[in-house]
């Protein structure tokens, strides 16, 4: 199982599925943050976003990630929401203090390579005293979801290739504890097709063996100990918490809250129509394709009901989704 959307479209891109041998199969896990953000959060961003003088602030996938009844933020902008693309969270911070009459809500979301840059933001924005700024929080972590995925009896998993960019800023101490505790490889590895393709072959080699272990396969980029200052960063804004993941119910420490001295800047509660952790709707078998149990294209409803321009759940809407990928690079 690759953990990465981007490694995703790249397997699919360069045709490496085709290429390897009927022995390997790529398994495609939820490595996507757009993909696994729990309906319950699209929701508050849904019903914020219609709050008279509130900016709701996202990244661009966010804005067609259909919430719990079929509803998404680019439909509220077309119908008259203040809803914004950012493309770096300190833009909120510009349009926050460029605003002072209106409520900026940043929608976060992200594994642990975007949490930093959302840890400046409220560092910065606390700092200032920039009172008109609020975070809805969905930062996820990986970690947590491997050892779910891991431990479920339907596992399938013989072997692990973790993104790169998430090690990049975390390290490798978390995956050292999965393969000890789980007995299977993991492969930190890259992004390009060699790359991937060694990260395949360092992970055939350890089954193999029969010797489980974590292995770098991306040395030039991946330092044992991660990026210490992003990871300091993390740790003085956020703390993990159990949080919801689209499709796989809820995943212990699975997720990002702020610190109380950060409290200030936390969207309340009552912002939002949906308790978190309650059950929704999903017309999507997104659950079932984010733990590699259904291949997108085996979906009854890929590239019929279900497609980029119509999408019916997030993995269809994300350029990191396993579903986008297959719609765009597989056969018909």
């Amino acid at each position: 199982m690759e953990v990465c959307g981007g490694q995703t479209h790249a397997f699919l891109r360069h045709g490496l599925d085709r290429l390897l041998t009927e022995s390997i199969h790529l398994i495609h896990g939820p490595g996507c943050p757009v993909c696994v953000t729990a309906s319950e959060r699209i929701d508050q961003a849904l019903a914020l976003s219609k709050t008279p003088g509130v900016i709701l602030c996202s990244y661009g996938d966010m804005l067609r990630v259909p919430g719990s009844d079929g509803r998404d933020l680019l439909g509220m902008r077309a119908a008259g929401a203040d809803v914004r693309v950012i493309y770096a969270p300190l833009d909120v911070l510009d349009l926050a203090r460029a605003n002072p009459q209106c409520q900026v809500v940043f929608f976060a979301v992200g594994f642990e390579t975007t949490a930093p840059a959302t840890a400046l933001l409220a560092q910065q924005a606390k700092l200032l005293g920039v009172q008109n700024l609020k975070l809805l929080v969905a930062h996820v972590r990986i970690a947590p979801v491997l050892d779910q995925l891991l431990i479920d009896p339907a596992c399938a998993i013989d072997g692990v290739l973790a993104a790169g960019h998430v090690c990049t800023v975390m390290g490798e101490p978390e995956y050292v504890q999965l393969v000890a505790q789980h007995q299977v490889p993991i492969v930190v590895t890259g992004f390009g097709a060699e790359e991937l393709l060694q990260g395949v072959l360092c992970c055939v080699d350890q089954l193999e063996t029969g010797e489980p272990t974590l292995q770098n396969a991306y040395q030039q980029v991946v330092d044992q100990g991660g990026n210490r200052s992003a990871q300091a960063l993390i740790d003085t804004v956020f703390e993990p918490m159990d949080t919801p993941w689209r499709g796989l119910g809820m995943i212990r420490a699975g997720g990002y809250r702020l610190r109380p001295k950060f409290a200030a800047l936390d969207v309340p509660p009552e912002s939002g129509t949906v308790e978190l952790g309650s059950e929704t709707t999903d017309p999507c078998p997104s659950g079932l394709v984010l733990q590699g149990l259904l291949r997108p294209n085996a979906c009854p409803r890929f590239g019929q009901d279900c497609s980029p321009d119509h999408p019916l759940g997030a993995p269809m809407v994300s350029s990191e989704g396993a579903c986008a990928a297959y719609f765009r690079y597989t056969p018909n």
